[in-house]
């Protein structure tokens, strides 16, 4: 897994390579900008004239040692510095005398119209690093607003300027189309208020210390594929159905038995030895005949889920795809809150239930796998004004109530009772389409029951969920895929994981 560190840890890293390796700070600095180039040579030829706009910190030395670089690979550059940015770096100067005789560099000292980068086909972002506290203002805000109107492509070193990187963002920032980060993602690159900002973020090695970056605490990770292959339990010559779990579905009402189909399908497409499916009696055609390699168990009530089956059988519960929110319901979820002793996992329904019947909160067991989305965790845990304090709620809520909450988004994020939070990185917008949280309910369900920890069963499920939709968008393309595509496409998700 990757870390995600604070800008404050950043800076401390950079500070302990400059010391351990040891390095000059410009000579890191040279190496970051290389990294630069190297992505930025691979992407854009040297048809494009391209301008560097420069603040007088680090971030802008950057900006003056990849304008010196450009021009040796032949590229047409342009180069900006904003007087009154800050106080300029050593850095910065040393970078600045560099470049002074090799290409004109142009002051920028009170506001511009928006037609100040005219001619330019990129703009590359050097103004603001990640130490920025406060929104920009003035002469500098300006030129945000410049860049933002200007008909070109926008890179961004490291961060957007005006983009804060551990903590909500405000004022003038800059729209990058890219953004080329050093070592490391920041926090804001994964949240969705900062989307238009980021634009497609790419991390670049600048041979930051490994030892050093071993020594820094975080609770915050970005899954990774070889970590999260590292969970997947092998295969026997010798298992059978008996070994590979049996598992217990509570899902579907009148006029949504889709739902319970869907997470069926997905709970066999991810590896479970039995599924027993409990359904209302008006879905008991339906799911013998859709999924047939699942048992169904059938409910006293024609319409809804009224009545708790047996659970000592079952290595792992899933309960809420298609539910609905009868009185019965509600009371049958209660019982099965109180009396379910295997691992669990509730969705849709199961949780907007609880959100209104509050008291039902008491009677989660620890590890319980919880999987709203925004609006689902909304009810759970109060308004959000902001991602930063959204996430904040999450960690909380999995630390008070002892859950694992796994929050559906284009960055699913997983937080365990232990404040950790595990940030995934498959999927793509494709897969925003009903049915989807159900598939997702049917996988992690699947992995409870062959004996994965809750935390690990949620970290593997949301990857291959992702992966399943990845997988999908490839085969087919990345309109009109539906949740059905997903489940068909786990098994080569699991083959994508070796």
């Amino acid at each position: 897994m990757i870390k995600i560190l604070s800008t404050k840890q950043i800076r401390e890293l950079d500070a302990y390579t400059i010391k351990h390796e040891p390095i000059p700070s410009i000579d890191l600095m040279e190496r970051a900008c290389c990294a630069f180039c190297s992505w930025f040579t691979a992407h854009f030829d040297t048809r494009f004239t391209v301008g560097i706009i420069c603040g007088s910190g680090n971030n802008g030395g950057d900006g003056l040692g990849i304008a010196r670089m450009l021009l040796e690979w032949d590229y047409t550059v342009k180069v900006w510095v904003i007087e009154g940015a800050g106080s300029e770096s050593i850095d910065f100067k040393t970078n600045l005398l560099r470049l002074k005789d090799k290409v004109l560099i142009q002051s920028i000292s009170e506001p511009y119209d928006k037609g100040l980068f005219t001619g330019c086909d990129i703009l590359i972002d050097a103004m603001f690093g990640s130490g920025l506290t406060r929104p920009v203002e003035g002469v500098c805000a300006n030129v945000i607003g410049c860049m933002n109107q200007a008909d070109a492509i926008r890179v961004a070193v490291d961060i957007p300027s005006g983009l804060m990187a551990d903590a909500p963002s405000s004022g003038e920032i800059v729209k990058a189309d890219y953004t080329v980060s050093f070592q490391l993602p920041k926090l804001a690159f994964f949240m969705a208020e900062n989307q238009a900002y980021v634009g497609e973020w790419h991390v670049v090695d600048i041979g930051l210390s490994k030892t050093g970056l071993e020594q820094f605490h975080t609770n915050t990770w970005l899954l990774t594929q070889k970590y999260v292959a590292g969970l997947v339990k092998p295969q026997h010559k010798f298992d059978h159905k008996g070994k590979r779990g049996h598992a217990l579905l509570i899902a579907g009402s009148y006029g949504k038995m889709g739902a319970a189909v869907l997470a069926s399908r997905a709970a066999l497409r991810a590896g479970i030895g039995l599924l027993t499916t409990h359904i209302p009696a008006n879905g008991y055609t339906i799911i013998q005949t859709t999924v047939p390699e699942a048992m169904a168990s059938v409910d006293p009530s024609h319409e809804c889920f009224s009545a708790l089956p047996e659970t000592e059988l079952y290595t792992a519960v899933g309960i809420g795809p298609g539910l609905g929110k009868d009185k019965k319901t509600v009371q049958a979820l209660a019982a099965a809150l109180e009396k379910i002793t295997a691992p669990l996992v509730l969705d849709a329904d199961a949780l907007n239930i609880i959100s209104e019947n509050r008291e039902l909160l008491a009677l989660l067991k620890p590890g319980t796998v919880l999987t709203p989305h925004p609006k689902e965790f909304e009810r759970l845990a109060g308004v959000s004004k902001n991602d930063f304090e959204e996430t904040d709620r999450q960690k909380a809520f999995s630390k008070e109530h002892k859950v694992v909450v796994v929050l559906k988004g284009a960055h699913t994020t997983i937080t365990s009772p232990e404040g950790e939070m595990f940030i995934n990185n498959t999927g793509n917008p494709a897969m925003a389409t009903g049915g989807s949280g159900d598939v997702l309910t049917g996988i992690l369900t699947a992995l409870l029951a062959q004996g994965y920890a809750a935390i690990d069963a949620a970290r593997l499920g949301v990857w291959l969920h992702g992966l399943a939709g990845d997988e999908a968008r490839r085969k087919s393309g990345s309109r009109g895929l539906i949740a059905s595509d997903f489940i068909d496409c786990l098994p080569a998700a699991f083959s994508g994981l070796r």
